[in-house]
């Protein structure tokens, strides 16, 4: 296929929503504005030990570049499973329900938590453009019970969708936790979403026996043109009645570093949320998305006793096939010698408790 300036900017409005690439279109967005600190230089979020987002050249060298294999996803893909949810799940119970991608609801101690919700066909600023779902929520979203907490990791399309975020503030109300900036992005297209803005290392009271902290996350951030990396991301640490969620929606693997200190100021984990999908070809997505393999060496970092699978099998964000995340961490459990039922892959709606 000829590179056609079309194609160029079709390629360019995906990337913008499926990993952060700067949309042409968007050419300002608000962003915040605080004191600067180990991680923030006044202007721009930076992670200390982490690497800078790739540059418009490689994106082309990727999209454009001789060799490509991107793999055809079948155009619907539904999963045999759907949820319905029940009102509260009491005591030291957790339950989770995998939405699709790297959206769940959690549910434990009375809350009803949410996590990087999108229930937007597309991960995109467009309605006609970018990455399309390849299947349905696993939860209806007339199904769903009511939301007390949201959390959104970062400002990326496919994590931080505001129609969504717009349709559970006008049905549930809840409150949003997001790290610095990610509010500004979330008020400026609706005033009335309940967004609350938090640093690394940030505790917060989530009423009852929950609390949530924010903790560094190998990755980075943008929506526009011109607001890469000036908003936050985290991962997030859950405490409940059954022990502390290490709740990751993206991240890069490096030397483990980020997944150990985790484990470090916050262990004992009882469950770890892990990222499998995103991956290929290795050489552009290593520093943003871990592969299978990254996630198995991730869980061993964190010591988590147990983990669940997402980032995968809803959205193309980049070249592997709709199954290959799945069968190569069963794969990567077996080199590892773990077993398979310590990291479970669910499909949208299907629902692991602890």
């Amino acid at each position: 296929m000829p590179i056609t300036r079309r194609r160029v900017l079709a390629t360019l409005t995906g990337a913008a929503a499926a990993i952060g690439v700067p949309s042409i279109w968007m050419t300002y967005m608000k962003t915040y504005d605080g004191p600067a600190s180990d991680h923030f230089d006044g202007l721009h979020f930076f992670d200390p030990d982490g690497s800078p987002p790739k540059s418009l050249g490689e994106v082309l060298r990727w999209q454009f570049g001789g060799g490509r294999k991107r793999a055809v996803w079948p155009e619907w893909a539904p999963s045999p499973h759907a949820d319905t949810p029940p009102p509260r799940v009491e005591g030291d119970k957790v339950r989770f329900c995998f939405v699709g991608h790297a959206s769940w609801l959690i549910q434990t101690a009375g809350l009803n938590i949410l996590v990087d919700p999108v229930w937007s066909m597309r991960a995109s600023p467009f309605s006609f453009a970018g990455p399309k779902r390849h299947n349905d929520p696993g939860i209806a979203f007339d199904k769903l019970p009511k939301i007390d907490v949201v959390l959104v990791s970062h400002g990326h399309y496919d994590h931080l969708d505001v129609a969504t975020l717009s349709k559970l503030n006008a049905a549930f109300g809840p409150r949003v936790i997001t790290p610095l900036g990610n509010d500004v992005t979330m008020r400026a297209s609706d005033a009335a979403i309940k967004a609350e803005a938090f640093d690394w290392h940030q505790r917060v009271e989530l009423g009852g026996s929950l609390a949530v902290t924010l903790v560094p996350t190998r990755h980075w951030s943008a929506r526009g043109l011109f607001d890469r990396n000036k908003a936050l991301w985290a991962s997030f640490v859950l405490e409940t009645p059954a022990g502390k969620l290490y709740i990751v929606c993206d991240s890069g693997y490096g030397d483990g570093r980020h997944f150990r200190r985790v484990a470090e100021a916050h262990g004992p984990l009882r469950l770890a949320i892990l990222p499998i999908g995103a991956y290929e070809p290795r050489w552009f997505m290593q520093d943003q998305h871990m592969n299978p393999e990254d996630a198995v060496k991730a869980l061993a970092d964190c010591g988590a006793a147990q983990a669940l699978a997402h980032h995968h099998g809803t959205f193309q964000l980049t070249d592997e096939a709709i199954d290959a995340p799945a069968t190569a961490l069963g794969e990567a459990l077996d080199a590892a010698k773990v077993p398979r039922e310590k990291f479970v892959a669910l499909k949208p709606g299907q629902v692991f408790e602890i």
